[in-house]
């Protein structure tokens, strides 16, 4: 081919230097660490206690676990479909600071799922499949930690709910809405008599699709009360106490549905102090008719690579349309201490399902609500572990996301296909967690608080280089994870004061809580203090 020129030497030389740093800076964009080679149990379920412990479960119906009951225990139910006495755990505890877990008993079907949790902290967890289908189990941390477990309630919904959707109500009390052949809602606990039946629902029947469904429905509570659901391709606001649509939204562009099976994932964005609107953000999904290509054809269209974004109080509300830097199907949605989105896990085609859904989506990718249009979206460094079907990804107090799960099967399989069933779990750092920054991090060095809505707190924390912009303070719902959608997630971001000096590299911020529990329910939060865009550790709060 003979010697390149100079000039075609500088332009080589030139693309190699743009690889370099792209490859250097994606390097950089956070980190993967494997935390458990195997908990023994798939982690289609995750939820985040205050006591900084995680509650993950699968289903029973799955056959034996990798993980012993504790104590030679066995499970027996004779109405079981897999096994009627099963000596192996399908719920486990993981202990985030001792990177530790053991084996809970969970004792009827929590397949597909929903839950909450408590202002007192109890983990409240609904439905499931055949015979766990109406129950409710809760699950409260104690104070000999060992000793905790869950505790069935048999039979107290008022229908089967299985792959419905649970939010968390200014009251404390949860809602329950949909689920397979359910276009209805109720609420739990049960605490008169007009809680005790089902409510219909018209939206979930006017937006059901035997082939596309709207199974696990996307729910925020919004700053006004009322709940935006969205369910397909559509979405209300519900007013639940008057059962009553108060908005009707377009369509999303496109009109391609983001709801279990073709599974997508939303977040209520970060509320500004004393917010006057609430925009929400849906991403990914898969196209018209990928589910049936898939399971039916075994053709794996491409996932959905855009993103609607809505402000959900105005007046002529309308989407705005954003495309990811790649497609994303089954992918979750973490809100992040620092106020940016983190879209984690999925597949880049195909559906969500056993078998149906490939070519795993390995890069997260962070969304950064305040930035521009067109300069929102950085892709992170890329993990190698597949999570597909049934996966699922929490934050944790520490500012890293738990991540786990990965059983695109019936049973758990570990050999002789393409994506085996993953019982890891893995740590995702963000970059602000990078050391390069420690400077940056604040360290708060206040106690556990208790705080109520509208009332002002103090913070007092350690940092060795204070921002010239001062900080803020941002608070974090623990959220329920499971089939890409955080239940009851919600980040706000609280009214401060500059903060003033206090002793050497020590301040105080006075942060104001919010006003009212429909910006905040009653509850346990992790509370945040950002330095720069760099979060501490977080602390615990709680609202009553």
């Amino acid at each position: 081919m003979g010697i390149l020129s100079s000039a075609h030497g500088r332009v080589l030389l030139f693309v190699f230097h743009l690889i370099f740093n792209a490859a250097a800076a994606a390097a950089a964009a956070g980190r993967w660490d494997l935390l458990q080679g195997s908990i023994g149990v798939s982690a289609m379920h995750m939820q985040l206690l205050h006591n900084d412990r995680v509650i993950i479960f699968d289903r029973t119906d799955v056959g034996p676990s990798n993980l012993t009951l504790a104590g030679g225990a066995c499970r027996h139910d004779p109405n079981e479909l897999s096994m009627k006495v099963d000596c192996t755990a399908h719920s486990a505890e993981y202990d985030v600071a001792a990177n530790a877990f053991r084996p809970l008993t969970v004792l009827t079907d929590t397949w597909c799922s929903s839950g909450t949790v408590a202002p007192d902290g109890t983990l409240v967890q609904t439905g499931g499949y055949n015979d766990g289908d109406r129950n409710a189990r809760t699950f409260s941390p104690c104070a000999n930690a060992a000793a905790c477990d869950w505790t069935e309630h048999q039979n107290v919904l008022a229908v089967r709910r299985w792959y419905a959707t649970n939010q968390i109500l200014p009251d404390g009390r949860a809602i329950i809405i949909g689920g397979t052949g359910q276009f209805n809602y109720e609420f739990y606990p049960k605490t008169n008599g007009a809680d005790a039946a089902e409510i219909p629902l018209p939206f979930l029947s006017q937006t059901h699709d035997p082939e596309e469904n709207n199974l696990y429905p996307f729910v925020h509570l919004n700053i006004d009360g009322n709940l935006f659901i969205f369910a397909n391709n559509r979405a209300i606001l519900f007013d639940y106490v008057r059962n009553a649509v108060v908005t009707t939204y377009p369509e999303m562009p496109g009109g391609d549905p983001r709801n279990y099976p073709s599974t997508g994932s939303s977040v209520l964005l970060p509320l500004k102090p004393a917010p006057t609107e609430a925009e929400v953000l849906v991403c990914g999904g898969a196209p018209t008719g990928s589910w049936v290509q898939a399971s039916q054809h075994g053709n794996f269209l491409p996932a959905l690579a855009t993103c609607g974004r809505i402000k959900i109080n105005d007046a002529a509300p309308e989407w705005a349309m954003e495309t990811m830097p790649m497609p994303r199907v089954m992918g979750d949605m973490v809100l992040l201490p620092s106020g940016e989105v983190l879209i984690i896990n999925g597949a880049g085609t195909g559906a969500a399902g056993w078998e149906i859904g490939h070519n795993p989506a390995l890069a997260p990718v962070l969304y950064r609500p305040d930035a521009a249009p067109g300069a929102r979206f950085a892709v992170q460094a890329q993990g190698t572990v597949p999570r597909m079907y049934h996966s699922t990804a929490v934050l944790l107090r520490d500012g890293r996301v738990l991540v786990g799960g990965s059983n695109p099967h019936e049973r758990y399989v570990f050999a002789d296909v393409e994506y085996p069933t993953d019982l890891s779990l893995e740590a995702f750092s963000p970059e602000y967690l990078d050391p390069a920054f420690a400077a940056l991090r604040p360290q708060i060095i206040s106690p556990l608080l208790l705080i109520n809505h509208g009332t002002p707190f103090p913070l007092r924390f350690h940092v060795g280089q204070l921002s010239a912009n001062g900080v803020s303070v941002t608070m974090a719902s623990p959220a329920f994870a499971t089939h890409s959608f955080s239940m009851n997630q919600r980040l706000l971001i609280l009214e401060t004061m500059n903060p003033r000096a206090v002793g050497d590299a020590v301040y105080e911020v006075i942060a104001t809580a919010p006003a009212k529990a429909a910006l905040a329910p009653p509850g346990y939060y992790m509370v945040f203090v950002v330095n720069n865009g760099i979060p501490s550790e977080g602390v615990w709060a709680q609202i009553q």
